[in-house]
């Protein structure tokens, strides 16, 4: 496997485009396409929230009928989140629209919608989008990175990364782009993710696959511990490979496993190091857990510990906070056998051991935690489970960026 240029037009068969349609935002790019001439396999987990937006019930239902996709419709700005049938008929109008506009069935088309909830989208701006958009799209990863800057409301940067395998043979691709920066608590935020490859699977196992594989990435991201109405990541896989179609878990279902985990554990931390405000990824890793469910637990919760995203954010090593953290994860364990250091580019140090904070230099300390990317690990000293998390630090811009969001 091998990281290469690129998003969701890096597999081949795949074309996308973004294009300026006024929905809520001025002067910027807020509708997205992603297209393919031949009918895809599709996949996908949604938000957990009881309040599901309409795009997210449309796409569900489509997954679930096993039709041939072949376009995602994706606008920002407007989130068509508790908009009611009237939310819901939208999603059907901007899915004929695109059908129309490029020739396929109309249940052909997934809808994606991201921005403030509770407004209704204004469909003649949608539906000329959808028009500019078919005639805008294109193969090649500019195209893709187009689309990716799109999707974008609070983020700072479009999130995008592709790479090649091997299956049955033949030289195949997995990309993918996602949108998120708040409103980030993933229980497959807003979060958007569209996931591509030129892979032949089955329905079955694309689903299945991608299912196991959120539960290790995106469902390991809290930004701000708000699970959104919108959660949504999709996979389309047109089989454009030639490989022979991969219908049992063989070496080739591993192999595009791990490709698909590369994928979305790249996207999950782009997603976590652009949390609205923040300054720094912060990822913590527990080792020696005693089970994987603990592992996970005792990691999410501290990286959704408001307390201890405080502490990264100015730089401070408070051992305090993390061990508090994980003492009210639910998780029993002994602290007085835990080891706990913090680590950076700049170096790695131990800051908790044996039920005492260590004589670390707060010099140093500091400086580790000065760094883009900041990492906790913690030895838990019970068996052989690990995890990781990613988040983000607390900031003052947080606060500021969503009071003043709907305007």
């Amino acid at each position: 496997m091998e990281v290469i240029k690129g998003g969701v037009t890096a597999a081949k068969g795949f074309w996308a485009a973004g294009a300026e349609a006024g929905v809520k935002y001025r002067n910027r790019k807020d509708m997205a396409m992603i297209y393919c001439p031949t009918p895809c396999r599709a996949a996908g987990v949604f938000t957990s929230n009881v309040v599901k937006a309409a795009p997210v019930l449309w796409d569900k239902e489509i997954v679930e009928k096993g039709n041939g996709v072949q376009a995602v419709v994706v606008n920002s700005g407007i989130a068509n989140a508790c908009t009611g049938k009237t939310g819901y008929a939208y999603c059907r109008q901007t899915a004929e629209a695109a059908a129309a506009a490029l020739g396929i069935p109309a249940d052909g088309v997934l809808i994606g919608s991201t921005g403030v909830i509770g407004m209704q989208l204004p469909m003649d701006r949608i539906t000329e989008g959808v028009r500019k958009l078919a005639a805008a799209v294109a193969p090649g990863a500019e195209a893709g990175h187009t689309a990716a800057q799109a999707i974008m409301t609070t983020d700072t940067v479009p999130k995008e990364t592709a790479v090649k395998l091997t299956v049955g043979g033949k030289e195949a691709v997995v990309g993918g782009m996602c949108k998120g920066a708040g409103m980030i608590h993933p229980n497959m935020c807003t979060m958007l993710a569209y996931v591509t490859t030129d892979v032949n699977i089955s329905a079955a196992l694309l689903q299945e696959a991608l299912s196991a594989d959120v539960q290790d990435t995106f469902n390991m991201v809290s930004v701000d511990g708000d699970t959104s109405t919108n959660d949504t990541l999709l996979v389309l896989a047109n089989g454009l490979a030639g490989n022979p179609e991969i219908t049992e878990k063989n070496e080739d279902y591993a192999a595009f496993c791990a490709a698909l985990h590369a994928v979305n554990e790249t996207l999950s931390k782009k997603i976590a190091g652009d949390g609205e405000g923040a300054t720094a990824l912060f990822e913590t890793k527990v080792i020696h857990a005693d089970t994987k469910e603990n592992a996970k637990k005792l990691a999410k919760s501290v990286i959704t510990s408001n307390l201890t995203k405080a502490a990264v954010f100015g730089h401070d090593a408070n051992c305090g906070r993390i061990m508090c953290a994980l003492g009210y994860s639910g998780v029993q364990f002994d602290p007085e056998r835990v080891s706990l250091w913090l680590e950076s580019a700049a170096g790695k140090i131990l800051v908790y051991e044996d039920g005492l904070a260590t004589d670390y230099s707060e010099e140093e300390a500091t400086k580790i935690l000065s760094c883009p990317e900041v990492t906790a690990l913690v030895d838990m000293k019970m068996g052989d489970c690990e995890a990781a998390a990613w988040g983000c630090d607390l900031t003052y811009d947080y606060v500021k960026i969503n009071a003043d969001y709907r305007s």
